[in-house]
């Protein structure tokens, strides 16, 4: 029975994001706000909204390495999973001038995430310290797209409808997510207890792809309709809101405490991946995210995983 729980919480979250997706920005064309607000504020907080609910719900239940877990595992599946798999299907070619801001970004929340770790503890100060830091970088983000002529007035054209019909959607898809969460941290911490594996293994394998398949559905679809720039950015930007929106909100609700394996492993892996992605996309304009470079990220995924059951 846990196991087609599990499942259900899966396929609850994975719904769940895509609908409030769907109706943020339904309601975000109704303000007639541009495509490029849209997807920095509305596609990115959709995607990890996922993982924002799965770590509130396991703060608040007292596991904290689902907590942490799921975003670490999520950022490094986000990367050597997601995009590592796009970019084998079809190669990402890297022309955005935002990524100039977005990668820096990825990489300095990724640091601050082990100083603030190192304690043991990641309390309100720091939470509070990440998501004021996420509310600069979507200012300075739409900001600086707007000065450099990369934003425009271009809405989405779509029929539109009713707003009672957005909020019951973005409402319904909310809900959806709460009750996914829940489902997936309490059946993964059940089969964790059956099978002797550590809750910290479960949320960095299991949960973080669950929470993970909105940034997967995204942006193989975003790389089919050669959206390219979508595929990269939605992964870049679901990073930086895991450890500003994800951890900054969690840890300002209830103190998370990091497991020392947390310190002394996982985090090193999370940010190798990242300076690799980085390396990998230079220069930011012009670039290109190869089949080769995919296959070398999701070999890292791949050993990664395995040193899990090693260490």
């Amino acid at each position: 029975m846990e196991y087609i729980l599990l499942f259900a919480g899966f396929i609850l979250l994975l719904y769940s994001g895509k609908y409030l997706v769907k109706g943020s920005v339904l309601l975000a064309q109704r303000f007639n706000i541009s495509k490029l607000v849209i997807g920095v504020t509305v596609v990115s907080f959709g995607t990890s909204a996922p993982e924002l609910f799965v770590s509130l719900i396991a703060a608040v239940n007292n596991h904290p390495e689902v907590t942490i877990g799921n975003v670490i595992g999520s950022n490094i599946a986000n990367i050597a999973l997601v995009l590592a798999f796009t970019a084998i299907i079809i190669p990402i070619p890297v022309k955005g001038n935002s990524i100039k801001i977005d990668a820096p970004m990825m990489l300095l929340a990724s640091i601050l995430l082990y100083v603030f770790i190192l304690n043991g503890i990641l309390g309100f100060f720091e939470g509070l310290l990440f998501v004021l830091m996420l509310v600069g970088y979507n200012f300075f983000s739409i900001r600086y797209s707007i000065k450099t002529n990369i934003a425009n007035q271009d809405v989405v054209t779509e029929k539109q409808k009713h707003w009672i019909i957005i909020a019951v959607m973005i409402l319904v898809s909310t809900i959806g997510l709460s009750y996914g969460s829940k489902l997936l941290v309490d059946n993964a911490t059940i089969i964790a207890k059956e099978f002797g594996i550590s809750e910290r293994i479960i949320a960095i394998t299991l949960v973080a792809f669950g929470t993970s398949l909105p940034e997967l559905a995204t942006s193989v679809i975003a790389a089919f309709k050669k959206e390219m720039d979508i595929s990269i950015g939605n992964i870049i930007g679901s990073n930086i809101f895991n450890i500003f929106g994800v951890l900054g909100i969690t840890s300002m609700i209830k103190a998370v405490p990091i497991a020392s394996k947390f310190i002394s492993i996982d985090i090193f892996w999370m940010l190798g991946i990242a300076i690799l992605l980085f390396l990998f996309i230079l220069p930011f304009k012009g670039g290109r995210l190869t089949r080769v470079k995919g296959a070398v990220l999701f070999v890292a995924y791949c050993a990664y995983i395995y040193s899990l059951f090693i260490f």
